[in-house]
């Protein structure tokens, strides 16, 4: 089902959240509203639901405006972050609440609410209360829950927030397997860079009630739009520009960056009046800089920490431009370079100069 928000404001306390928002979720995809706490994603979902009615616009699902129809009258499967199972009945009745309070025949009913209980891996565990079971369990009933009713839309309120992050890995998995299955247009909120990366068809960059940019993940992170969007996605240097430079091929400027030197990097064609480059810490490279003068693409600079981190070494470089972190394949790169080291660091051409802060 096509969710669309049409020219939505919505206000507290006398201010705007909203101002005239508009947000369009493809049928039957797993779409993340993706943003820091206060940025109005929740408060997005809570529209969806029925919970909040906004002050002015309209809520579609598919061709039926749902702005003014209440929440048990929406259909909508919906999983929080604190599981909201009923204490006093076992997972197995939990389940089946949905479908009974929809007219479902007990016998049905429980068929229905067993065959996903086992979906989700609790099988052999209906009889067992909400407080006999794990987070990660009861956050696998929530899910059933709200699956078994087969709603029209699915709504997740950060619900694997609370879970440590081996079996927040172990059940994003499940989350998004279980939503391919069924087709349920879904919503997804959530704070968490890389379970956004992970999971979600398309993400929505949020900002103190602002949409700042859509896109799928792969687009976002190699494609930022601002330095807000690049850095909340992927945590990108945003190195200032002094001056762009002439000699520019098709889709790629030259700029100074840190004084004498120059880099190269990729730039759109809207217009941009604060620039600032954002590359990834994970392209950029780095190697010993052994008394050479810097080339053209590299910036100088001295390695003020090294951090070990398994698979990764992360450094931060002080340059003339600011602090600059690169992440490096521990394998690859073999000893790591010491601290108080001079370097270079080569900006590569997918870096992306962008709309600064």
């Amino acid at each position: 089902m096509r969710i669309r928000l049409e020219g939505v404001t919505q206000r507290y306390d006398g201010a705007a959240l909203f101002q005239d928002l508009h947000l369009e979720l493809p049928d039957g995809e797993f779409f993340t509203l993706l943003g820091p706490s206060g940025c109005g994603k929740t408060t997005i979902l809570r529209m969806l639901a029925g919970f909040v009615v906004p002050d002015a616009g309209r809520i579609w699902f598919g061709e039926r405006d749902v702005t003014a129809l209440p929440v048990h009258k929406r259909g909508v499967g919906m999983v929080f972050q604190d599981y909201a199972l009923f204490p006093d009945r076992s997972a197995l009745a939990n389940v089946m609440y949905g479908l009974a309070a929809r007219g479902v025949a007990a016998a049905e009913a429980k068929a229905r609410a067993g065959a996903m209980l086992e979906r989700v891996g609790l099988a052999g565990l209906g009889d067992r209360s909400p407080a006999t079971l794990s987070g990660g369990q009861r956050q696998r009933v929530a899910m059933a829950r709200a699956l078994v009713i087969n709603p029209p839309l699915l709504l997740l309120d950060e619900p694997l927030a609370a879970l440590d992050v081996k079996l927040r890995v172990e059940l994003r998995a499940m989350v998004r397997e279980l939503q391919r299955e069924s087709g349920i247009t879904t919503v997804f909120v959530t704070h968490d860079q890389e379970e956004a990366l992970a999971l979600s068809d398309h993400i929505a960059v949020m900002d103190r009630g602002r949409i700042v940019q859509v896109g799928s993940p792969a687009a976002i992170y190699a494609g930022p739009t601002t330095s807000y969007a690049a850095d909340f996605l992927g945590s990108a240097n945003l190195i200032p520009v002094e001056a762009e430079l002439p000699g520019a091929e098709a889709g790629v400027a030259r700029w100074r960056v840190a004084g004498p030197a120059v880099l190269v990097a990729s730039r759109g064609a809207v217009p941009i009046r604060k620039p600032v480059i954002a590359a990834r810490r994970e392209e950029i490279g780095l190697r010993a800089k052994g008394g050479e003068a810097a080339r053209e693409g590299e910036i100088e600079g001295r390695i003020e920490s090294v951090e070990f981190r398994g698979s990764i070494t992360g450094y931060r470089v002080r340059t003339a431009a600011g602090l600059v972190h690169v992440d490096t394949w521990s394998v690859q790169h073999g000893e790591p370079i010491a601290r108080g080291e001079e370097v270079l660091l080569s900006i590569p051409r997918t870096a992306r100069v962008v709309e600064g802060g």
